[in-house]
C-alpha cells in the first residue's frame, strides 16, 4: 500500500492546502475564513468579531444608506486593528457614494457581486484595496481574472440569498472554476464547519466564505426571531425562488408560499416585483416578521443548531478543519 506521502490524492490535497496561504497573504489574515457580507445581518459588530478572531469580517453594504455605511466602517475600525472588508452588490443604488466612502475610509478589502468586475476593480486597487468578486459560473470567473481582481468567490446555489441561474452546486462549481482560472479561489455555498472547509479545499479552493453559520452568531444584526428560525431549520426548509427576477434562496414561510403560488399561476415579472416590494428582506431578517418577511438563508442552515459568538465559530471551524485533515492523513498511513 502506498504511504501517505506517496498517494496522489494526498499530494494533490497537500498542494491545495499549501495554496491557501495565498488567501491569508492577500488579506493579511490568520485563517482563510471569510464571513459573507450579508444584507441586514452583517454590520460592524459581526465583521470586527470575525476579524479579531483571525478571519476576514465583511460589512454588508447592500442594506445600508451611505451615511450608515460610513458609520459602520468607522465603528469597525475602532473595534479591530485587523483587516476587514465591505461587500457591495454592484446593482444597488448609491453605488458611487458607497465606493467614495470606502476609498475615503481606506477599507482594505472590497467584495463586489452582481455586476461587471471591470467597472470598479482598478479604481479600488489604485486606492489600496484588495478586490474580490463573487461568481456563480466559469464564464464570469474568467471575466474576473481578465479584470484583474485579487481573488474570486465561487458560490454554489446551496448558498442563501441571491444565486446564479445555472443552479450549479458548490461540489461541481469549485473544481470547474479551479480548472479555468489561476487566481486565488474562495468557495462559498453549503459550508458551515471545518469539515465543509476541508472538503472545499480538497476540491480546489484556497479559502471559504461562510454566511449562514454567521447569521446564527451573537454579533449578527439579524433579528433574534430570524436567528431562532435558522437554527430550527431542517433539511428541505429552503428553496430557490424568484427565478424570473433574481434567483434567491429563501426559508419557507407565508411570503415564500405567496411567491411560489404566483409563479405557478404564471405571474409576470412586474407582478412578482410588486409582491417582493422594497422592504421584504428588512421586514423579515432585521425586523423579525417571520411570515410576511423575506428570509434569506442557505441549505446548510439545517446543520446549524446553536447561536455562538462569531469568534468561537471561527476558532471551532479551524479546529474542525485540522481534525478533518488529520483523520484523512491517518487513513492513508
Amino acid at each position: 500500500m502506498k504511504s501517505f506521502q506517496e498517494n496522489p490524492y494526498v499530494l494533490c490535497l497537500t498542494s491545495y492546502i499549501s495554496k491557501m496561504n495565498r488567501i491569508t497573504q492577500v488579506f493579511n489574515i490568520q485563517y482563510p475564513v471569510i464571513q459573507a457580507g450579508m444584507i441586514w445581518c452583517s454590520g460592524w459588530e459581526l465583521a470586527s468579531a470575525v476579524s479579531n478572531a483571525g478571519g476576514l469580517g465583511l460589512i454588508g453594504a447592500g442594506s445600508m444608506y451611505p451615511d450608515t455605511l460610513r458609520e459602520h466602517i468607522q465603528k469597525c475600525k475602532k473595534a479591530t486593528d485587523k483587516p476587514f472588508g465591505v461587500n457591495v452588490p454592484l446593482l444597488y443604488p448609491d453605488l458611487e457614494e458607497h465606493f467614495k466612502i470606502i476609498m475615503e475610509e481606506k477599507v482594505p478589502v472590497v467584495v463586489t457581486s452582481a455586476g461587471n468586475p471591470k467597472t470598479w476593480t482598478k479604481t479600488l486597487q489604485d486606492n489600496g484595496a484588495k478586490v474580490v468578486h463573487v461568481v456563480s459560473n466559469v464564464k464570469f470567473a474568467r471575466k474576473c481574472e481578465e479584470a484583474g481582481v485579487d481573488a474570486i468567490v465561487a458560490e454554489g446555489f446551496e448558498a442563501g440569498g441571491h444565486n446564479g441561474r445555472e443552479e450549479t452546486t458548490t461540489f461541481c462549481l469549485i473544481p470547474l472554476v479551479r480548472q479555468a482560472v489561476g487566481i486565488p479561489l474562495i468557495a462559498a455555498g453549503g459550508i458551515a464547519n471545518g469539515v465543509g472547509m476541508f472538503g472545499a479545499l480538497a476540491l480546489g479552493a484556497e479559502g471559504v466564505q461562510v454566511g449562514s453559520r454567521f447569521v446564527a452568531s451573537v454579533e449578527s444584526s439579524a433579528h433574534q426571531s430570524f436567528k431562532d428560525r435558522v437554527i430550527a431549520a431542517q433539511e428541505g426548509d429552503t428553496e430557490l425562488s424568484l427565478k424570473q427576477l433574481t434567483p434567491v434562496r429563501l426559508l419557507k414561510n407565508k411570503f415564500y408560499q405567496d411567491v411560489k403560488d404566483a409563479e405557478l399561476r404564471g405571474a409576470s415579472t412586474l407582478e412578482l416585483a410588486e409582491l417582493l416590494g422594497s422592504r421584504r428582506a428588512k421586514r423579515g431578517m432585521y425586523e423579525g416578521d417571520m411570515e410576511e418577511g423575506e428570509l434569506e438563508i442557505g441549505q446548510i442552515a439545517a446543520l446549524v443548531k446553536d447561536i455562538k459568538p462569531a469568534g468561537q465559530i471561527v476558532q471551532e471551524m479551524w479546529q474542525e478543519f485540522l481534525e478533518a485533515k488529520n483523520r484523512f492523513c491517518g487513513e492513508w498511513q
